[in-house]
């Protein structure tokens, strides 16, 4: 008898490489630097008004694209933090989380076979996305040692089928943050090539010396073109809340909403009402907030300089690529289970030095790239940094 085949849709693509390695971690015992799950806890604020929305029976199904205070909160914040003015109503989407919301406009707003451009290296959710809604994907790099893309090439990468262009800032896996010239290029390709752009934003509030966000849906010209993507869970440490949303011109909305109401059909209602909390924390909170991821970067950085290790020093976000290339570890053992030589060093990290970190070549199409990098975050209280920059010491280079 012949058994059931599956359907093809996923066959081009793997299970997330970070979550993978967040199981490696637990298995080992290791410090999980891999995937991004602070090890601190939320602000007292949104944590009591999750509690108290839970108490007074807010328990049910909200309305499909979230409540409307809920909205109302997320477009203030935007006219107020973003230069971004839209409608409550019609043009703020509550998804289940950043990711959900990514999903919805890669799938409401292409048909199979347009185009969207990618820079790589990506989140590990675009391309899957992509391929899943059988939109061609159309690479642009990022170039090392500073990450940043080539404007010719951006431009060559553009055909008569691109419809989206994903941007990443503060970026992740790098911790780039575009730069305004940079964005401004973007929207004149954009409107050039009557393109969208879907931006992820997520962490929008983590940034370094001075370094400052810009939406690109605040530029000239970028209204009725720009899908703008974020949520609670990096900026609030709520990543279990699966809270998100998705801010953008109304036809771009309504397109992108229906997706989300078969999808999910809503957001969980007591984090909405926490949500409203959140947004609005006193300025003070994210000062306070940057001041200790600040410190948590130099812990971290401060042991990759002891070891002799070199990265590429992150403007935002809360992770760093490393390169390990220069280090002394058991090769033969860990390459001989068939893995890439990142994902081997990854499994020797975990097992024999006790850190977890993701290996750089899942955040390529071409698995030949990034094999020379791994990706480590730094969204833990001090004292699991300094204990993984005790453990980090171990390392010796060549």
């Amino acid at each position: 008898m012949s058994k059931p085949k599956t359907g093809q849709r996923t066959f081009s693509f793997q299970e997330s490489v970070i979550r993978e390695m967040t199981r490696i971690s637990e298995e080992a015992g290791a410090i999980n630097l891999s995937q991004g799950l602070p090890d601190f806890s939320p602000p007292r604020e949104i944590i009591e008004e999750a509690l108290q929305a839970i108490q007074k029976g807010d328990n049910q199904y909200t309305f499909t694209f979230g409540s409307l205070a809920f909205r109302r909160a997320i477009a203030q914040k935007y006219a107020s933090a973003n230069q971004i003015h839209v409608n409550p109503e019609t043009e703020v989407t509550v998804t289940c989380g950043a990711s959900e919301a990514l999903m919805n406009a890669i799938l409401g707003l292409t048909d199979p076979g347009d185009e969207v451009i990618i820079f790589e290296p990506w989140y590990e959710n675009y391309v899957p996305d992509c391929l899943m809604a059988q939109a061609p994907i159309r690479l642009v790099d990022l170039h090392e040692p500073d990450y940043t893309f080539d404007p010719q090439e951006l431009e060559a990468a553009v055909t008569p089928k691109t419809k989206l262009i994903l941007v990443n800032t503060p970026h992740n896996p790098t911790g780039r943050v575009y730069s305004k010239k940079e964005l401004q290029f973007i929207s004149h390709l954009c409107q050039k090539y009557n393109l969208i752009a879907v931006c992820d934003e997520t962490y929008e509030r983590i940034l370094y010396d001075y370094h400052q966000h810009v939406s690109l849906g605040s530029l000239e010209g970028m209204e009725d073109r720009t899908v703008t993507i974020c949520g609670l869970g990096k900026s609030y440490s709520v990543t279990g809340w699966r809270i998100g949303w998705a801010v953008a011109a109304q036809p771009l909305s309504t397109a992108l909403r229906k997706v989300h109401d078969y999808l999910t059909v809503c957001a969980p209602s007591p984090f909405q009402s926490a949500g409203i909390a959140a947004l609005g924390l006193d300025q003070s909170y994210y000062q306070k907030m940057r001041q200790q991821y600040a410190q948590r970067r130099k812990i971290l950085l401060q042991a990759l300089d002891e070891a002799e290790i070199e990265y590429y020093k992150p403007e935002g976000a809360y992770y760093i690529m490393a390169d390990f290339s220069s280090v002394e570890w058991d090769k033969d053992r860990y390459q001989g289970k068939g893995y890439s030589s990142d994902r081997a060093f990854a499994e020797f990290m975990a097992r024999e030095i006790g850190v977890a970190v993701v290996p750089g070549s899942s955040f390529y199409m071409d698995q030949t790239k990034g094999t020379d990098k791994v990706r480590l975050n730094f969204s833990k209280k001090q004292a699991t940094l300094q204990r993984a920059a005790e453990r980090l010491r171990k390392l010796r280079t060549k």
